[in-house]
């Protein structure tokens, strides 16, 4: 790729025609795998063929799609044809970029086409239906219409009745203690006598709200911090509508700078651990570098959860595959002709990337077996969305168009160029290992563009389950490397794996970066910012 960092639409019309002349002009390797594809699915009419699902692949793990030759036939034929499809992409003499599109764009088709999606190629949606007398398909009608009508079109993933933020989310004890147009800063009640003197202070994205920072109380990354000794200040964004559409990503960035003046003046510390995950690492990263630029130290460390600052980490992502110049430019007109991006179509475009996982599977839970659909946290969280104004949408594209914190000319806030090498503090990098939106290797180029100290941990998750890894998974687990790396391959190489949740390790290392132990106050706020109200606060429980 050119200088530019991102393709124009020219650049990606010639990468495409690339891949349709290579697949014009090698019929043979089409007809080689449809006729591999042939043979395994009459070989399947016999039984005589093995093809496994992809491991991971939730789809056929009923017993009837191994034990009722029909369906196991059927099961194996759709194995075979979509396997070839991915063959063929896969022997096309094209560019890496260009096959991944490719796969992509297949991938829509094979997993709508999957048996599992139909009523009559779905034994457990058949046994239901046979078992109920058919009222599983008036319960799968009525939840249809009502997702028409009340959910975009795309099947409900939460039983939202079954959650309330500051009910059942969002419960640790705390104070509001500031409020402007952009945010609300709450202060969290310590939980124990002594405290390190130098605060957390946490940056959520902005299209989320701040409480997956703040589950269920044993699920909770505030009551954690809080148990062990750290003092906890976390932004809750206000949910924009048309009338903020001109709050820019320098408006965000000086909210911030308000807040954690706050902080410090509440806590008596002059400096301060800002933690980041995703967008607010972004915002978290830029605001570090504009105190650097601007010669404060208020910085004490920075860390940074899922969160891509080098564009090139994200380019082989299943949005940056398709995202260029123009497409960038209409979706830059989309939120400025409404003032907002909706949270509702972020959503929609999440679910689309992972169409298995976040569409088809609650197609059939909801439509073929007429269930209700599960009750999990997260995906409540996920579904309580927020927007974002017109002016912040444009500016983070635009970061994007540029090559985002490494790009030639990197980002300017308040008037100030800003660099990854301005950021000299010691840096915690966590990426997720099977993170779709913000690949792991992505967030690891981070690193190689700090000025300082940074440590980099990879958890066995996505995007958001590497974060929320509560203590007692017996399956989680994390790998570091406390040697030379300079790439995640290296990184890989000499990585030491470690059974259990990376919490521990990320609070072992604010420990050493959290001052002196102070006697904990027993009143949040201070004279100068007294408490508003209780947490979660009040921007949290605006709908989008």
């Amino acid at each position: 790729m050119p200088s530019k960092r991102i393709e124009n639409a020219t650049d990606l019309a010639m990468s495409m025609t690339k891949l349709y002349t290579s697949a014009l002009t090698q019929p043979m390797k089409a007809w080689s795998h449809s006729m591999t594809a042939s043979q395994q699915m009459l070989s399947s009419l016999t039984g005589n063929t093995a093809i496994e699902p992809e491991k991971g692949d939730k789809r056929f793990r009923d017993p009837v799609w191994t034990t009722n030759p029909a369906y196991h036939a059927l099961m194996q034929s759709y194995l075979a044809w979509s396997n070839a499809i991915t063959g063929w992409v896969d022997s096309l003499d094209a560019a890496p970029r260009d096959k991944l599109r490719a796969k992509l764009a297949t991938s829509l088709i094979t997993d709508g086409l999957a048996p599992t999606n139909a009523i009559l190629t779905n034994p457990a949606a058949m046994q239901k239906t046979l078992e109920q007398g058919g009222k599983n398909i008036v319960s799968g009608l009525q939840h249809f219409i009502s997702d028409m009508i009340q959910n975009g079109g795309l099947p409900s993933v939460v039983d939202k009745s079954k959650f309330e933020v500051g009910g059942n989310l969002g419960t640790t004890p705390g104070k509001v203690v500031y409020s402007e147009d952009h945010l609300e800063l709450i202060q969290y009640t310590p939980k124990t006598a002594q405290v390190w003197s130098r605060p957390v202070f946490v940056v959520p994205p902005q299209i989320n709200k701040f409480y997956i920072w703040d589950l269920a109380p044993d699920r909770s990354i505030v009551g954690n911090l809080l148990d062990q000794g750290h003092q906890v200040f976390i932004v809750s964004w206000r949910n924009p509508t048309e009338a903020e559409a001109d709050w820019d990503l320098d408006s965000y960035v000086a909210a911030l700078d308000r807040a954690t003046e706050v902080a410090c003046e509440i806590s008596g510390s002059p400096d301060l651990n800002v933690v980041g995950a995703c967008s607010g690492g972004i915002t978290s990263a830029l605001l570090v570098a504009l105190w650097a630029s601007r010669g404060s130290d208020r910085a004490a460390s920075l860390t940074l959860f899922v969160a891509i600052l080098d564009v090139a980490g994200a380019k082989d992502t299943s949005m940056g595959l398709f995202a260029n110049f123009e497409t960038l430019e209409l979706a830059r007109m989309f939120s400025q002709s409404k003032g907002v991006l909706e949270g509702k179509d972020l959503e929609r475009a999440f679910a689309w990337l992972r169409p298995n996982d976040l569409i088809w599977s609650y197609w059939v839970n909801n439509y073929l077996m007429g269930k209700e659909p599960s009750a999990f946290d997260i995906l409540y969280w996920n579904a309580d969305t927020t927007n974002l104004p017109a002016a912040l949408h444009g500016d983070l594209l635009g970061m994007l168009e540029s090559g985002g914190f490494t790009g030639e000319t990197g980002p300017t806030i308040d008037g100030q160029a800003l660099t990854l090498k301005q950021i000299t503090c010691d840096a915690y990098i966590m990426g997720g290992e099977t993170d779709h939106i913000t690949p792991w290797d992505g967030t690891y180029l981070t690193r190689n563009g700090l000025g300082g100290d940074s440590t980099f941990v990879l958890s066995q998750s996505g995007h958001i389950q590497s974060l929320i890894n509560p203590p007692g998974n017996p399956k989680a687990r994390y790998q570091t490397n406390d040697g030379d790396h300079d790439s995640p391959e290296s990184f890989l190489a000499g990585a030491e794996t470690h059974e259990g949740t990376w919490w521990p390790h990320g609070v072992a290392w604010l420990d050493e970066r959290g001052g002196r132990k102070v006697t904990a106050k027993k009143t949040l706020g201070s004279r100068k910012h007294k408490a508003i109200s209780d947490a979660p606060g009040t921007y949290v429980r605006a709908a989008s």
